[in-house]
């Protein structure tokens, strides 16, 4: 078994307050609780989508300057929030709200420091569609499990990028990058 790469180790390490943040909004509380209620999923769908659309933006923007071979358009998930609400809700819940704040996304490193957050949310989305399913919420449950039986490969495939696109003069960046973008999800949940 090959050892956790140096950056993701520091990613883990640097980025565990801001994660336990984000994780501590309503929707995971009420989900934790046994709780949860199509409001609350909806909700958390809701801010999900303002906060991941823009990224994947621009994300899809810098594609070839992280990884000629990336594929892209297969990584975007928010697209399928709008469906998740028609179905959890029974109508449109357009227009949704943009989240005000990102993180910037200004070049390559800043991106895989994006990247490594959203790539990271499928693990956790795993977790969430089976809760969600449990509670008879699986309407709410196309984005949280978007890749399939490719959430895991698809994970090892971002460690491998981040893993080789981690330099001594980016690495800081690097982490910068997925800090602020754990605290500003968190803010935008908290809001």
């Amino acid at each position: 078994m090959n050892p956790t790469p140096p950056i993701l180790q520091r990613l883990r390490r640097e980025t565990h307050a801001q994660h336990e943040a984000v994780e501590a909004n309503r929707f995971n509380q009420a989900l934790a609780a046994g709780t949860v209620e199509a409001a609350d999923a909806a909700w958390f769908l809701s801010k999900l989508f303002g906060f991941v659309l823009p990224l994947e933006e621009g994300i899809n923007r810098l594609g070839p300057a992280l990884d000629p071979a990336w594929e892209l358009f297969s990584r975007r998930r928010a697209y399928l929030i709008p469906l998740d609400l028609q179905d959890l809700l029974g109508r449109s819940a357009l227009p949704l709200p943009l989240c005000p704040v990102l993180p910037p996304l200004a070049t390559p490193t800043q991106a895989l420091g994006v990247l490594y957050v959203l790539e990271g949310s499928t693990l956790g989305g795993q977790v969430i569609a089976r809760q969600l399913e449990k509670v008879g919420l699986g309407a709410a449950r196309r984005y949280f499990t978007a890749y399939g039986a490719l959430t895991g490969p698809r994970w090892q495939a971002t460690c491998r990028l981040l893993a080789a696109a981690a330099t001594p003069e980016n690495e800081d960046e690097l982490v910068a990058s997925a800090v602020r973008t754990f605290h500003d999800l968190a803010v935008w949940l908290g809001e």
